[in-house]
Order: C-alpha cells, then structure tokens, then sequence
C-alpha cells in the first residue's frame, strides 16, 4: 500500500512539474542559463583554460532549478557573467569567483547573465526521492522539499512549488 502511495505521489510530482513549466513558459517568466563546468585540460596538447559550456534554459524556484521539459535540479552554484577583471589576491573565495566569471566570459554568456552551474539532476522514482538526502523527498507517501540545508522540517513540494511559480510568473511589484 505504501508503494502505490508513494507511486502515486511521485506521479504528482511529475505532473506539477509539467504543468509549472508550461504555467512558465506561457507567462514569459524570467529563466537563467544553466552550464556545466570543464575545469582546465589539455586537448591535443594545447592547454584549455577552465568554461562554463551552455547546456540550456532554466527557471530558478528557490532550492529547485526547473527546465522546460519539466526536469528538476537542485540550485547548485552561481555566477553573474560579467567581465572578470585582473587578479587581485584579495581572497582565495574572490579570486574563485573572479575565475568562474572568466569561465563565464569564455562560455560566451550574455554580460550580466546569472549563470548556474554544479546543479545536481534530482531522480524522480520512489527509490531515489525515499533515500534522497537533497531538497525533494519522500515520506510516507507525502512529497516533500527542505527550502534550505538548515531546514528541520521540510515543506509540503506541491505547496512550495504553487507559491514559487506564482512569484516568478507574477513577480510583485518592484521586483
């Protein structure tokens, strides 16, 4: 009985997800772009210095990043793609954000994109969500999100989602 629950509210979760991206889509809701990071090789010899590749479109729903199709992610890390300007040793953590700017600018994003990268696909089965220790779980037959790593109790997914699509299709004034 537990499984066809837990089927069944998976099955939920596929479906708001669907219906979120097509409520998105038709509001013309702000998206941001999503990259994978290639740290620095070699090819053929020839040194290649570290980019963020372009591989697609997404909505930022707070902890969830969500694509068209109705594919989920976890919000992973981010940068705003904007000129990196020189080397200032000001501090390891500026210097690794100057770097990944750079890796923007290579990338050929937009100036002043937020870029996403490090953002981990999130499975939806019931194996996957039962024994997931990230954002969207499954417990006792109930979809569930931890909106932060801090969070101790984790909130109603369906919930959340309605209350994030609402802010990014109809942002509030000022916004």
């Amino acid at each position: 009985m537990a499984d066809t629950e837990d089927e069944r509210a998976v099955a939920g979760v596929r479906a708001a997800l669907a219906d979120a991206a097509q409520a998105l889509t038709a509001a013309g809701a702000r998206d941001e772009a999503l990259a994978e990071y290639v740290p620095a090789r070699r090819t053929l010899l020839i040194p290649r210095d570290p980019v963020l590749r372009p591989a697609g479109r997404v909505w930022r729903l707070g902890v969830l990043l969500l694509d068209a199709r109705g594919g989920l992610r976890a919000t992973g890390r981010l940068v705003r793609a904007t000129p990196p300007g020189r080397t200032q040793y000001i501090s390891v953590s500026a210097e690794t954000r100057r770097a990944y700017r750079a890796a923007a600018e290579r990338g050929h994003f937009r100036d002043g994109e937020t870029v996403n990268f490090d953002a981990p696909p999130i499975e939806l089965t019931v194996d996957a969500l039962s024994a997931s220790d990230g954002p969207v779980l499954l417990r006792d037959g109930r979809a569930l999100v931890r909106w932060s790593a801090a969070a101790q109790q984790p909130v109603d997914f369906h919930a959340y989602l309605a209350e994030r699509v609402e802010l990014l299709a109809d942002p509030p004034e000022g916004a």
